[in-house]
């Protein structure tokens, strides 16, 4: 899959964090959908590895 190409999937979490998820994005502008990717990047780019599939911890 190219870095363009997007895959859906279904991601269940309570009212509680969902709402935080949310404050979170509108205090940065971004959508909760865009909200869960940049967090997702940036915890894969702390864990070494990277969106591209060049894992270092292989």
């Amino acid at each position: 899959m190219s870095g363009k190409e997007k895959k859906s999937f279904v991601l269940r979490v309570d009212n509680a964090m969902y709402e935080a998820l949310e404050r979170w994005a509108a205090d940065e502008f971004r959508s909760v959908n865009g909200q869960m990717e940049w967090i997702i990047a940036k915890a894969l780019r702390e864990a070494g590895r990277d969106k591209k599939g060049k894992d270092k911890k292989t």
